[in-house]
Formats: structure tokens, sequence, C-alpha cells
């Protein structure tokens, strides 16, 4: 098998797996769109952001969805980011987002966060 179709082999397998992890999780949202980050008070969110009860992102806190308008999209892929400052490296779920909100998402996480943000999407 050509190393191509194992990453994609793989990815599908990837997108499942969060799939069954995003159905079997309540989505808390406690940055709804429009607020400010905490730390950061020039970064305002464009898209509700929040973690997967019961779940453990990079950080030790629930795993992070950016949660869009684009019902019955479903996970549409995920941020790699790396934080130099919080010394942590997380994957943060693309939940029913548009093409406009995954950019919208990107420039949050490189132009004013600046914690990378390197779009793995589900193909």
């Amino acid at each position: 098998m050509a190393e191509q179709e194992r990453a994609e082999i793989g990815g599908a397998d990837f997108f499942a797996r969060l799939d069954g992890l995003v159905a079997s999780a309540e989505l808390v949202i406690d940055r709804p769109r429009d607020s400010r980050h905490p730390r950061v008070p020039e970064a305002v969110y464009p898209v509700d952001y929040g973690y997967l009860d019961g779940t453990t992102g990079g950080d030790g806190d629930g795993v992070d969805v950016f949660a869009g308008d684009a019902s019955e999209a479903g996970v549409v892929g995920v941020f790699l980011t790396a934080d130099p400052v919080k010394r942590d490296v997380e994957v943060k779920i693309l939940l029913n987002c548009s093409a406009q909100e995954v950019e919208q998402v990107h420039r949050l996480l490189n132009g004013v966060l600046e914690i990378g943000g390197l779009l793995v999407p589900r193909r």
C-alpha cells in the first residue's frame, strides 16, 4: 500500500474516532462567540469555544472545540497548536464550522493568539 493511501485511511479512522468522541460527550461552551479571551483581551472568539466534558486534551483539561453555525456539518477538521507561553501542544476540534468560520478561527490562532494553527481538514 502506498504511503499516501495509508495516510488517507488513517485520516478517515482518526476522524471517525473524533465523531465518536463528540457524539459521546457533552459540549460545554465557556467562551461564546464574540467574547474576549481572558488573558488576551484583543482576541475575540469568532465562533463558540469550549470543550468536551469528560475528555482530556493536551493541557490536561477537556478537549477543545470551536463550534460554528454550519449545523449538521459535524467535525470538519482540527487545528494543531503549539503555545510557547503555556509550553503545550493541543488538538482543537472544528465542529459545524463553515469554510469562512474555519478561516476566522485560523486568523485568531495565528494572527492574534500566536499559538500556531495548522489546519488538518477532513477529506
